[in-house]
């Protein structure tokens, strides 16, 4: 890291306009930062070994967590700033005593057999949780056609750090149909997640989603939290699943029913290898 510099304590400085700027997606472009926000998000930056460009933090944060200012690379700057100074910068109302800028990742595009592709997802917390439970459930690419900014700092926030480790790739309905035309001639099974009564062209209902080989190289779709996938996407579908629950609910929230459909991939390849499941005893 480089030496700290003094502490700022006007809110009027010019460090805190620039760093405000960062809360817009249009000042992001600009700037070519990303704002992280809070202690274990610059963790997770540490751990992926990530480079922040700078750090702002109080005095009584620095003096808590000396072992992760030490532990910073060389060539960030650190701004010991006041808690004031701190509350005009970052976007939340009661923030830990540090934020962060960071160059936004360049994730190669390697081969992916399991893709998660979503339809216009707008709410910046489902999307960040999303991100969390597809990293745990072995996702390899994620395909956003629109909606939320995927680097935005609560998307940030609610992903614990996912979207940083997780290969984006942004586009339209358009390009997003497009990839999956291609994913199907390659051999993947495009999966459209919907509502049990949502019947295809020929009358035919979805099936219960553990009835589907998710080994196979797959790409799950899933839409919008409102209108749900656009008819055009849901016809590029090869199968169509559903999660069976009670009828009290009309539908499941789009975060919530992800995690049973991600995770049942890692489930049954456990399975196919007899392995057992993580907190269960293996067979005698």
């Amino acid at each position: 890291m480089t030496a700290a510099a003094e502490l700022i304590t006007s809110r009027r400085n010019p460090l805190v306009k620039r760093m405000r700027g960062l809360h817009s997606a249009k000042g992001r472009r600009e700037a070519g930062l990303l704002l992280l926000e809070g202690t274990h998000l610059l963790q997770e930056v540490l751990r992926l070994g990530m480079q922040p460009v700078e750090l702002l933090a109080t005095e009584a944060w620095c003096e808590r967590h000396v072992p992760l200012v030490q532990a910073l690379p060389v060539g960030c700057r650190v701004v010991p700033v006041s808690a004031e100074v701190l509350d005009a910068v970052a976007t939340t109302d009661h923030p830990d005593g540090v934020v962060l800028t960071l160059e936004p990742p360049a994730l190669a595009q390697g081969p992916a057999s399991f893709v998660l592709a979503l339809d216009r997802l707008q709410d910046p917390g489902n999307l960040g949780t999303l991100m969390r439970t597809a990293l745990a459930a072995g996702v390899e690419a994620l395909w956003l056609a629109d909606g939320a900014d995927p680097l935005q700092p609560k998307v940030l926030r609610a992903s614990s750090g996912a979207a940083l480790a997780l290969p984006l790739l942004r586009g339209d309905a358009r390009e997003l149909a497009c990839r999956l035309q291609e994913q199907e001639a390659a051999g993947f099974q495009i999966v459209a997640a919907v509502v049990a009564d949502a019947a295809d062209g020929q009358g035919r209902l979805p099936i219960p989603y553990w009835q589907l080989d998710w080994t196979r190289p797959t790409v799950l779709l899933l839409g919008n939290e409102g209108a749900g996938l656009s008819p055009e996407l849901q016809a590029l579908a090869t199968c169509r699943v559903t999660i069976p629950h009670s009828a009290a609910v009309e539908s499941l929230n789009v975060a919530v029913a992800a995690a049973p459909l991600l995770l049942e991939r890692w489930r049954q390849g456990l399975a196919e290898v007899g392995e057992p499941a993580a907190g269960q005893p293996a067979a005698p």
